[in-house]
This record gives C-alpha cells, sequence and structure tokens, in this order.
C-alpha cells in the first residue's frame, strides 16, 4: 500500500460519533487526502465545463450526439467487462438510505441488488455519512443487527446466501463535504469522502466474500465526467492493492446530456462497467435545469402526467436498453416508489397493478431488472422479469436493434398532450415543503401520500414551480403561474401542515424554514444548479 498523504484532513465543525474512529482512521483519511490532493482539480474543471455547455443550450435550444466520438459510436469491436457473478443476475434492485434498519431489511428483501445510498436518499448529516459507513461494515462481519425503540421488534441478517449484492451509491460530484477539510481549508467533494472510505475499509472485505466494490454514479453529465470515476478507479484498485477491474460501475443516466452520451461513457468505463440506470425525477428535472430557457416547447406537464411511455421518455429508455446491450452491459429500469398503506386496501391493490404493468413493460422492453423502494414490491418486479427471463441471469442477448432513435427525438418535449394543472401546481409545492422540512431533520427518502419520495423529488418540484412561473403558464382554472400564486398555496400548504400535525410537532420541526428555502429555490430569477447546496447550508449536523 502506498504512504500516507503529506496533508492530513482535519475533521471540522463535527460532534464525535460513536465508533466514527472505526472509519475515520488515519490510513482511511489519508487514502481520501490522496484522493482529493490527485482528482479534486478535474472534478472543479468539469463542474466549469457543465456551466459553459449549460451556456450553449441556453443559446442553441438543442442537443445532439457529439461528433467528435463518432468513432466510438460507430466502432462495433467494443465491449464493456464481464459481469461478475455477484452482479449478473439484477432482476429486481432495491432502494435506500443506510441507516441500521434499513441496512438489515435491504439485505434481507430478497431482492437480488441494495443500492445502498449516501446520495438522493440521505441527508448528508456528518452521523448519516459517518455512521452508514460503520453499517456496511457492520454488514459485512455480520455483527448488525437492530431493535426498534418503539415496536420492540429485533432484525436480523439472514444467510449469506440470501442477502442482497450492495451497489453502493456516493455523492454527485457537485457536492462538498464540509466536516472534512485539507490543509488549506478546502472541503473535499462528498463523492471522494463517500466512495474512499467504503472502498479502503470493504474492496478487500468483499473480495473474500466473492463480491467487489461496486458502485452507483449519479449526476452524471458527460464521458468525460465517466473519465474521471475510471481514473479514480484505477488509482484506488493499486493503492489498496487490488486487481484492475474489481471494481464494477453502474452509470444512472439521469441528465439529458448523459442521454446524449450513453457509448461514450460506457467506453471510458469498459473495464469497470456494470450498465446503465434509467431514472425519472432527475431526467426530468436535468431537462428543466437545461432548457429553461427554450421556451413553450420545453414546458413540462404535471410530474405524475410524464410517465415512462411519453414519447422522449420512451426515446430515452429504448436507447439506453439498446446501448446497453450492443456493449454487453445491463439496463436497469426505473423506480417504482410506492409504499404500501397497512390501512387501505384498494390503494394497495391500485398501486400494485400500476407497479406491475411498469415492470411488465420494462421487463418486455429488454431491461434486465428494475428498482422498487419497499420490500413489499420486490415480489411483484420479481415476477415480472421472471416471466421474462426464466432461468436466465438477464437479457443481454436482445439487442433491440428495432430501435433507432434520432437526437430530436429525446427532447420532443412538446409531443405530449399533458398540460400543468392547478392540482399539480399545489402537488409540487405539499411535496415540496414536505420533503425539504424532513431532509433539513436528517431525513433522505421519505414517504408522501404513499410514495416513497427522495431528493431528485424535491428538485424536480421546485423546477415545475420555476418552469411553469418563468413560462407564464396558465392553468385550466384560469389561474395564471405567478410567484404571488406559489406564495398563496406555500402559505396554504403551512397553514394545512399546522393544523394536521398540531402546534406541538409544528414548532419542533423545520416547517417555515422548509416554505422559504422551497419558495427561494422556485422564485428566485437565478435558477440554483441544485437545491442541495443551499439546503446543505441549512442542514445541521
Amino acid at each position: 500500500m502506498s504512504a500516507p498523504a503529506p496533508s492530513p484532513l482535519a475533521i471540522v465543525d463535527a460532534e464525535p460519533l460513536p465508533r466514527q474512529e472505526e472509519v475515520l482512521t488515519d490510513a482511511a483519511l489519508a487514502f481520501v487526502a490522496e484522493l482529493h490532493r490527485r482528482f479534486t482539480p478535474r472534478r472543479d474543471e468539469l463542474l466549469a465545463r457543465r456551466a459553459e455547455r449549460r451556456a450553449e443550450i441556453a443559446r442553441t435550444s438543442t442537443l445532439d450526439f457529439l461528433p467528435e466520438t463518432a468513432a466510438i459510436r460507430a466502432d462495433d469491436s467494443w465491449k464493456v467487462a464481464p459481469a461478475p457473478a455477484a452482479l449478473n443476475d439484477r432482476r429486481v434492485e432495491i432502494t435506500g438510505p443506510t441507516d441500521r434498519k434499513m441496512t438489515i431489511n435491504a439485505l434481507n428483501s430478497g431482492a437480488r441488488v441494495w443500492l445502498a445510498d449516501f446520495e438522493d436518499a440521505s441527508a448528508p448529516t456528518w452521523e448519516n455519512v459517518v455512521l452508514g459507513q460503520v453499517n456496511l461494515i457492520d454488514a459485512y462481519t455480520r455483527n448488525i443487527d437492530f431493535t426498534d425503540p418503539v415496536s420492540g421488534k429485533s432484525y436480523a441478517l439472514r444467510p449469506d446466501e440470501e442477502l442482497a449484492t450492495v451497489v453502493m451509491r456516493p455523492r454527485g460530484w457537485h457536492l462538498d463535504e464540509r466536516h472534512l477539510t485539507d490543509a488549506d481549508g478546502r472541503a473535499v467533494p462528498g463523492a471522494l469522502v463517500d466512495f474512499g472510505l467504503y472502498f479502503f475499509h470493504n474492496a478487500q472485505r468483499l473480495l473474500d466474500l466473492g463480491k467487489g466494490p461496486y458502485f452507483y454514479l449519479p449526476k452524471t453529465e458527460s464521458h468525460l465526467e465517466a473519465r474521471l470515476w475510471n481514473d479514480v478507479f484505477v488509482f484506488a484498485q493499486d493503492y489498496v492493492g487490488i486487481p484492475q477491474g474489481t471494481v464494477r460501475a453502474t452509470v444512472l443516466i439521469e441528465t439529458i446530456t448523459a442521454a446524449y452520451e450513453m457509448e461514450e461513457i460506457l467506453y471510458e468505463l469498459r473495464d469497470h462497467a456494470a450498465g446503465l440506470n434509467a431514472g425519472r425525477w432527475d431526467y426530468l428535472f436535468s431537462i428543466v435545469k437545461n432548457f429553461r430557457d427554450g421556451g413553450a416547447r420545453f414546458v413540462l406537464p404535471d410530474r405524475n402526467a410524464v410517465t415512462m411511455t411519453a414519447p422522449f421518455m420512451r426515446a430515452y429508455t429504448e436507447l439506453l436498453v439498446r446501448t446497453c446491450h450492443k456493449r454487453g452491459a445491463h439496463a436497469i429500469g426505473g423506480m417504482a416508489a410506492f409504499i404500501p398503506s397497512r390501512r387501505d386496501a384498494e390503494v394497495n391493490k391500485v398501486a400494485f397493478e400500476k407497479v406491475r404493468a411498469d415492470k411488465d413493460r420494462e421487463a418486455g422492453d429488454g431491461f434486465d431488472g428494475s428498482w422498487v423502494a419497499h420490500p413489499d414490491l420486490v415480489p411483484i418486479a420479481m415476477e415480472s422479469f421472471d416471466k421474462v427471463l426464466g432461468d436466465r441471469p438477464n437479457q443481454k442477448d436482445r439487442l433491440r436493434e428495432d430501435v433507432h432513435v434520432e437526437a430530436a427525438d429525446l427532447i420532443a418535449i412538446d409531443s405530449l398532450d399533458a398540460r400543468p394543472t392547478y392540482a399539480g401546481l399545489v402537488n409540487a409545492v405539499q411535496v415540496g415543503i414536505r420533503y425539504i422540512e424532513a431532509w433539513l431533520r436528517g431525513l433522505g427518502a421519505v414517504a408522501i401520500f404513499n410514495l416513497m419520495e427522495d431528493a431528485a423529488t424535491a428538485e424536480i418540484s421546485r423546477s415545475q414551480i420555476w418552469q411553469w412561473i418563468n413560462a407564464g403558464v396558465e392553468f385550466e382554472n384560469g389561474d395564471k403561474a405567478t410567484p404571488e400564486l406559489a406564495r398563496k398555496v406555500a402559505a396554504e400548504e403551512l397553514s394545512g401542515i399546522r393544523q394536521e400535525i398540531g402546534e406541538e410537532a409544528f414548532a419542533a420541526g423545520h416547517w417555515q424554514e422548509a416554505h422559504d428555502l422551497l419558495l427561494r429555490v422556485s422564485l428566485d430569477e437565478d435558477y440554483a444548479d441544485f437545491l442541495t447546496l443551499p439546503a446543505y447550508e441549512q442542514l445541521r449536523g
């Protein structure tokens, strides 16, 4: 192993946590410091490039496949590395944060994969960042259990062979970790903190268990960002002395710019690539963000009216399946976010039918697996993929050569008949306030109106409010989207929440703060790149 880095990292503005010394060892922090020294300057350059590209989209209102990488797309000879045995069958994946109870339940869920999330489903308090790492180490060493302090119910791991394979998701490139700084007082990127601590402590341990360090890469906007991750992987594997190609990464295609570079992203990561995933809310958020100057043809209707069968979403998902299978990679479908109700069987019946139809469509389209947010949905999704796959681990042999997607198809937003509605505005405000309030309390995955919501939900909610106001949308009831209307709806929601939960609970929460932050990022003339950036400034802990 390499010698420790010369500039150690300082832990700042953080209360000591139980067992943090097991994660924040001198050797682990030296590794993270070296990642930071080598790769943060390139991260900064790539973030600047994002802004330049966004300015170009504002000027042209269009996107196209890259002419400079045409040779990579035309070359049929290259493939990604074969999937390791532990990642060959991914027919159902469950997502969730890395708190202790979720860690046990997700591993026990019957899903093939657990996306252990340090990103959108986790508010990045120092406690969540550090203790999430403790929980994963404990899971791999089978030193994890949990007793619910309210119900008294106990949770423990099933036998190893019944546990889901972990694919860990670090934070996106744009987020810093303010509690870890270098000698110059510069914060370390959250992505390198999450990746570095997890990889350092668990890479060899996972190999000994017959698995490996597997990752989901979020918010990627270009193949150059994928190249940076690949260089991180190459360095990290050499540093701890494990074979090159041990790391496997699945990239979320959840930005509109990445949708035009899917083959190039796989190419850059080809020795470490495991597949691509088709997100939904972040993808729509990215469309609004990038084409917010594009006029009426880019105005999205209510978020729930934009299903995966919308023509431009269909173009995106079918291109993803074709791209993955052409290159030997897994294509992973989107989220079933429904949370079953313990009290309303009819709500469950309707929702389960929608989930089943969604997963049937994905399996029929050629996806190799899909996401769910709750253990009760695992059997439903499993049945959909079992019907298509049978005993086969995947359907990468389905090349989908019938799919032909033009550049314009991916941004044909005006192919939708649906229009924004007043009820859609109300829902965006309701979900935005309720999610941000929970996030400010340290919760990243939140059940709201029977759906599991995460940071992507808040992003699309505030983006739609911003877009509708700036586009001068008129709703079906005659109301026009204005800052005044948004403030009125938000005030009514805040008052309704106060009545719903009572004065004591309202006072104990962050409701006014969440209300104010939602309005700030929804109404400011300058559109904030990510809601989580100003929110992180208000996150305590």
